[in-house]
Formats: C-alpha cells, structure tokens, sequence
C-alpha cells in the first residue's frame, strides 16, 4: 500500500517533499495556496519547475491536492456560488501546471436549501467546469464527509446522485476517509462490518471510483455526524479497522493519506505512519 501524509507548502510548493520525505511519505497530499484564502499568488513558472524536479528526486507520488475549505458549490447564494466556481476551477488550473492527478473537494453545503437542491447545485457547477475544460485532464475526487451541519457527501447515495447528475466520469472519482465514514454512521470496526460498509459502497457507486483513502482515526462515536480526526488507533474505530483496510487486496495500489493531528516536528506523521505499515501482513 502506498503510504503518506498532508504536507504544508510553507515556503513554496515544492517545500513539501523534503517534508514529506523526512516522514517517509510514499504518496502525498498538499494544498496548493494558502487553503484560508479565496485567491493565491500565480504559480511561477520556476515553482513549477521546482515541484517537478522535487518530485523527480524524492520520488513521492502521486501527488494529491486538497481544495480551500472556503469552497461551496453547493450554495445556494449566487455570489458565494460563483466565487466558489471561480476558486475551483483556479486550483484545477494549478494541479494542472503541477501534473497532480488528483484534487480532493467536498461536496459541500446546502446551507438549508435541501440536499436534493444542494446536490443539484453542486452539479451545476461540476457540469459548467467540465464542459468548458478546466484543469483537463486533472480528476476532481469527491470526499466521503461526517455529515456536520448541512454538509453532503456523509450518505454514499448522494455520491451517486451527484454521478447521476454529472456525466463527465472520467473526470470524477471518490476519496474515503475514515473518520468521516465512520461518524456519518457506517462501521469498520469488525471483519462483518468493514465487509458491509465497502459492499454497500460497492453496490451504490462501484470500488473502483475509489482513488484515494483519507486515514484518520475518530475522536467521536460512530455516527455522531462529528468531524473530529485522532491518531490511528487512538480513537473510536481503533486498530483493526485499519489492519483490515491496509490488508484488503483491492485497494493495493490506492494512495492512503493520513490527516491526523501533528506538532511542527511531524514525529506524529513518522508513528502513525509506521504504525500503518507495521500492520501489514
């Protein structure tokens, strides 16, 4: 299995491999401008060159980018929806100078308009940016959420509705992450219950729109639709869930990035990455 962690960009992009290889990462995520903002500075065409050729050294790869947590394409208020879509399609464009496959987003928050309409807001959105060829050939990966709030994606069927809504499949993929799953209300902790959980998801929306794993513990219970990350094997859904995801030969190839908490050392990413590792048979 292909390990990593979320890695700051502090300095610059290409800043996060040495970062990333000073904790082992085989894989990595990284936001690509500051996530608390609506606009970043442009790409530089020596950056670029620079995240290409850290890349190339460290060997860490693929590269997953998480969109800015500012982003709702499911608001149903015209200007934040706009904004939103403008934000969007400038991370597309970045990932794209980058050659990162992948950019991570929830499928955000209908803020009281109701899930169908957020949901058919969002695909709005997704059909516009897709048709007009934004960011091509990068593959936007919907997040599995906790379900806080009026957050959507925490239910697998309004993934697939969003799929239903969205024909550009080749442009659309999912990312899991365990946390969210887990207080959205679906179980790992048991051999039956992993079983269960990836079964449904499997009937709703097909494994292999799987692309990328979240893995993060659970500071909350399951179904406590609270989004609370813990070290793994630290938190409610413990130990096992994860030996049985790291052991399941149908996501050997699947990037698995850790999100958990961190002090600016980064020993946590080395254990918790280890620990994962060590639980591979």
């Amino acid at each position: 299995m292909p390990f990593g962690a979320h890695m700051s960009i502090s300095g610059g992009v290409s800043k996060a491999f040495a970062r990333g290889q000073q904790v082992n990462c085989e894989v990595m995520q990284i936001f690509c401008k500051n996530e608390r903002q609506w606009k970043g500075k442009p790409l530089l065409s020596e950056e670029v060159a620079k995240f290409k050729a850290e890349q190339a050294r460290t060997g860490i790869g693929p590269v997953v980018v998480h969109d800015s947590y500012l982003i709702n394409m499911a608001a149903p208020a015209d200007e934040l929806w706009e904004k939103s879509i403008a934000a969007f399609c400038d991370e597309l464009e970045r990932c794209a100078l980058l050659d990162v496959p992948y950019l991570v987003t929830h499928p955000g928050a209908h803020t009281g308009s109701g899930e169908e309409a957020g949901l058919e807001r969002e695909a709005v959105a997704l059909r516009r940016i897709f048709e007009a060829g934004v960011g091509a050939p990068v593959m936007v990966l919907l997040e599995t959420t906790a379900g806080q709030g009026s957050s959507l994606g925490h239910r697998f069927e309004q993934l697939a509705r969003l799929f239903e809504l969205v024909p550009h499949h080749d442009r659309m993929g999912v990312c899991v992450d365990t946390c969210h799953i887990f207080a959205a209300g679906y179980d790992l902790r048991t051999p039956e219950t992993y079983a269960a959980t990836f079964e449904a998801f499997d009937r709703t929306l097909g494994l292999e729109r799987i692309k990328c794993f979240h893995l993060n513990d659970s500071q909350k219970a399951l179904g406590s639709r609270v989004d609370r990350h813990a070290h793994i094997g630290q938190g409610e859904i413990g130990l096992e869930a994860f030996a049985l995801l790291v052991n399941d030969p149908r996501f050997k190839h699947v990037p698995m990035i850790i999100e958990t908490p961190k002090e600016k050392e980064l020993l946590e990413d080395i254990e918790n990455l280890s620990l994962l590792r060590s639980l591979v048979k």
